[in-house]
């Protein structure tokens, strides 16, 4: 930003906080940007799956989660505004010249990597919605979604008039996502007011039970529902990309005020109204309503169908308006991941911003529109490892930024003192807690389940109980399955398949018995 601008902006903030708060707000209101792409890159396919999820199994209950888990990101993304229009240091130089080149890496590389593979399962959900609604196949619409996505991507450049183009574009996807959302919520109505006004109160719901699909007793564990959308409001890719897009903005220390209205009416407020408003349609639909739930997740394009029945909310409705809705989600994300990418290959592989292969960055995650098709073959093995990969990029990064924020050597005369700088920092550390604990509880919960994918042949199940007697068998899921074949003298191949005849099988307790 020149001089001139800075200037000129200097003065109209200084007149702005002198006005009373709603003014003050409004008036800001027409500088916002940045806060509304971290909205746009968060309002995906990860945010509509948890919350068709969470609404169909808890009801309204859930209804905290969402607002409380973006007040958490909005602590720490606060605190990188604040380090980086304080001092105007390159955030990752400011890591890894003041920390440790480890955090550095680990904040770049968590921007790069989580932009490129989670771009898959964005555009299956592109693809799908685009299919449902004009009747492509899931390539096409791949297809279709890869050339927007491209198109609105490369926007982004040295120009203001094109990325404020660009931020314009994103703003009004987030509030036709918002605005959607209300529709449906208005065709639904809410059943029970008051319940859903106690969701928003934090608490503990009991575990889901019910009867699965096939018919057999299931259970979801509710905090474990909690603690990963808690975990979930604030990726690797937006922490990385928020403070470039600060930068190219041209933004400095007179916009600092601007950056917490624009996290909090940019980012906060359209997040929690989008997410809330699905769960509360969800609720009314699968939970409080006649479609039932199984415990299974609830595909957007599925919920669509349901959602479109005559007796429910009707094809406009149910089908176009939250269609579009969640097909705005897919999109914004796909270029906001896009925009992550390219700042990350600036960073990482030191290629001058706004060339050829910045540019080539960008479009790096395009590879992604091969979900479309292939999504379903490859999520088993590539969503737990990259759960893994990126929670770990995360809270690593977290922790940097909290030690950037008690640096009296980097921040001088701006580190936050008294009170302020306690909450903040226990926020961060809040915030890094509760990644921490969702990257524990994925490696628990996924791991033994994902080895058992990658081999087979090496399964345990741990120990079988039969009236005091304990045994220790070695067999792979596949084995289970034949175990039971050949009890019942069902497998294909009975007597004489190899599989069969390899392993021991435990008794059943009718054997016992």
């Amino acid at each position: 930003m020149n001089d001139h601008r800075t200037t000129d902006h200097t003065a109209r903030f200084a007149e702005l906080d002198a006005k009373p708060f709603v003014p003050r707000v409004a008036g800001y209101l027409r500088f916002m940007g940045p806060g509304y792409l971290q909205s746009a890159m968060t309002l995906g396919g990860g945010s509509a799956f948890a919350a068709l999820f969470g609404g169909a199994a808890f009801g309204y209950q859930l209804l905290w989660v969402a607002p409380a888990a973006m007040l958490l990101g909005i602590i720490v993304m606060s605190a990188v505004a604040w380090q980086t229009l304080s001092t105007g240091e390159d955030p990752y130089d400011a890591l890894r010249d003041r920390v440790h080149p480890i955090f550095a890496w680990m904040f770049a590389w968590g921007g790069l990597l989580s932009s490129i593979i989670w771009q898959f399962a964005q555009y299956a959900l592109a693809g799908a919605m685009i299919s449902m609604l004009f009747g492509t196949t899931p390539i096409g619409g791949g297809i279709i979604a890869l050339v927007w996505c491209v198109s609105v991507g490369l926007l982004h450049g040295r120009a203001p008039r094109f990325i404020r183009g660009y931020e314009l574009i994103l703003t009004g996807m987030v509030w036709f996502i918002v605005l959607s959302m209300a529709a449906v919520v208005v065709r639904t109505g809410i059943p029970n007011p008051g319940k859903m006004l106690a969701g928003f109160v934090p608490s503990i719901p009991e575990d889901w039970s019910g009867v699965n699909a096939d018919g057999k007793p299931a259970t979801i564990d509710s905090l474990t529902v909690i603690v990963s959308g808690l975990a979930a409001a604030v990726g690797a890719n937006m922490l990385f990309v928020y403070p470039y897009t600060l930068r190219k903005n041209g933004w400095g220390r007179d916009h600092r005020r601007l950056a917490r209205y624009d996290l909090v009416f940019g980012m906060f407020l359209p997040f929690s109204l989008a997410v809330s408003l699905m769960v509360i349609a969800s609720a009314a639909v699968f939970h409080y309503g006649d479609a039932g739930f199984t415990g299974a997740k609830i595909p957007p394009a599925k919920a669509a169908e349901i959602f479109a029945a005559p007796e429910r909310l009707g094809p406009v409705i149910g089908k176009w308006i939250f269609g579009l809705g969640i097909l705005a989600m897919a999109l914004s994300s796909i270029t906001m991941q896009m925009l992550a990418s390219g700042f990350a290959g600036v960073k990482l592989f030191g290629v001058k911003e706004d060339s050829i292969g910045h540019k080539g960055f960008i479009v790096l995650p395009a590879i992604g529109f091969l979900g479309a098709v292939f999504w379903g073959d490859i999520a088993p093995w590539v969503s737990v490892p990259t759960n893994i990969i990126c929670g770990l990029f995360l809270p690593v990064s977290y922790l940097g930024f909290t030690l950037l924020q008690r640096n009296r050597a980097f921040l001088g005369d701006d580190t936050p003192r008294g009170g302020l700088a306690t909450a903040w920092l226990a926020g961060m550390a809040l915030a890094t807690i509760v990644l921490t604990v969702f990257l524990a509880t994925v490696v628990v919960q996924q791991g033994p389940g994902f080895i058992e994918r990658l081999f087979p042949e090496t399964a345990e199940v741990e120990q079988v109980h039969h009236r005091g007697t304990e045994s220790t068998e070695r067999i792979s899921v596949v084995e289970e399955v034949h175990i039971e074949r050949h009890r019942a003298q069902t497998c294909p191949s009975f007597p004489t398949c190899v599989l069969c005849a390899s392993v021991v099988i435990p008794p059943s307790a009718e054997q016992i018995t």
